[in-house]
């Protein structure tokens, strides 16, 4: 297997852990293992005298029942659970696509969610474009049926979206699941955001719409939590389960057991994690409101109701990677731009789930000024 090289990670790689200002993170705040610890009683005793040894390649039983809870219809048996989303994405597409398959991707989406099918020889891949109508992300569910092929295998989408923001809202997602049946589609459900709508309505989980779905969750994103590498597939359809965790054989084999205990703390405290979540993206959203109203022929802001990452227009005339390249040079600033996404456009993601916002907006804010932008 060949694999082109993983473009965000590589930026990521270079910038992630030198650049002061950090304005463009998907995850969202992360805490010590001491505070994660202390919201439930006796767990720092149990921690330390946690077992070391290896662990079940399905997950810890407590740990899957846990997760299984937050669906409404899973129980832990239909919970795989993955050193990380990565590895839980990476062994889906391995299994699933073959030799003449072809798949769909919402785009922009996460780069591993469709390199796979780049690397299986004469296995077709399509965009499904979210586009931006000027003022809001949309998608266009006619032109998804007009991409189904008749080789067609799989649908992976991602909501809340990454970079976008964009999010289906459940009568959406119960049309995706209708598509789905109908073309008798496997659907790969990235949502590692879910818990964290802003505006009333709160989703459902995909697979709990459809057998053929499989969701993606983590510990990492809506939950701060990347530190812990776990992640997890929920899925009715125990075939692709049993053979996602035969490949799963030939990577971490099992997850680590530390990070399945935090794991199990952090979500008999979901409730709690993901309201800390939304208001710190909450608080950052009205600096950022009112730093966009402050620069309108420079940027045109696209609004999210859901998640912690948004993707804005750049409207001067200047290729915004090397706007955004300007200001990682010159304020340590760093925000991703849309060639990351193998896109030829002027948008960049930022990034709201973290307390460091403020700060990172004020830098943005004086380069601007002194780069004389404004």
């Amino acid at each position: 297997m060949k694999l082109n090289d993983f473009k965000l990670e590589c930026y990521f790689g270079q910038y992630e852990f030198t650049a002061p200002y950090l304005l463009t993170q998907s995850d969202c705040e992360s805490m010590t293992t001491n505070e994660l610890l202390s919201l439930e009683p006796g767990a720092k005793e149990d921690y330390l005298n946690q077992w070391l040894g290896y662990t079940e390649t399905w997950g810890d039983p407590e740990l899957r029942e846990l997760i299984a809870g937050l669906y409404k219809g899973m129980a832990a048996e239909d919970i795989l659970v993955f050193h990380g989303a990565q590895e839980a994405i990476f062994g889906y597409m391995n299994v699933m696509l073959q030799e003449g398959d072809h798949m769909i991707a919402m785009y922009p989406n996460y780069q591993s969610a469709y390199e796979v099918a780049n690397s299986v020889p004469n296995c077709e891949f399509s965009k499904w474009y979210i586009k931006d109508d000027g003022e809001k992300w949309t998608l266009d569910f006619d032109e998804l049926e007009r991409l189904i092929k008749p080789n067609t295998k799989v649908l992976a989408v991602n909501s809340p979206n990454n970079p976008t923001g964009y999010t289906f809202t459940n009568a959406e997602i119960k049309k995706l699941c209708e598509i789905c049946k109908r073309y008798d589609l496997y659907l790969f459900a990235d949502e590692v955001y879910k818990g964290l709508e802003m505006d009333g309505e709160k989703r459902e989980w995909m697979a709990d719409e459809y057998d053929k779905c499989v969701s993606l969750g983590v510990m990492s994103k809506a939950y701060g939590l990347a530190g812990l590498r776990v992640g997890w597939l929920a899925s009715k359809d125990h075939e692709v389960l049993e053979n996602v965790v035969k490949f799963k054989h030939y990577m971490s084999i099992c997850d680590s057991a530390p990070s399945e205990f935090l794991s199990k703390v952090a979500l008999k405290h979901s409730d709690e994690l993901l309201q800390r979540s939304i208001d710190i993206i909450q608080d950052n959203l009205k600096l950022v409101d009112e730093f966009f109203e402050r620069y309108p022929n420079l940027f045109e802001k696209k609004a999210i109701t859901c998640g912690p990452v948004a993707y804005h227009k750049l409207l001067i005339d200047m290729p915004v990677k090397e706007f955004c390249q300007l200001a990682v040079d010159k304020k340590g600033v760093l925000l991703l731009p849309s060639d990351i996404y193998g896109m030829d456009d002027q948008y960049f993601r930022m990034g709201y789930g973290r307390k460091g916002v403020p700060e990172s907006l004020a830098k943005f804010e004086e380069f601007l000024i002194e780069e004389k932008f404004v």
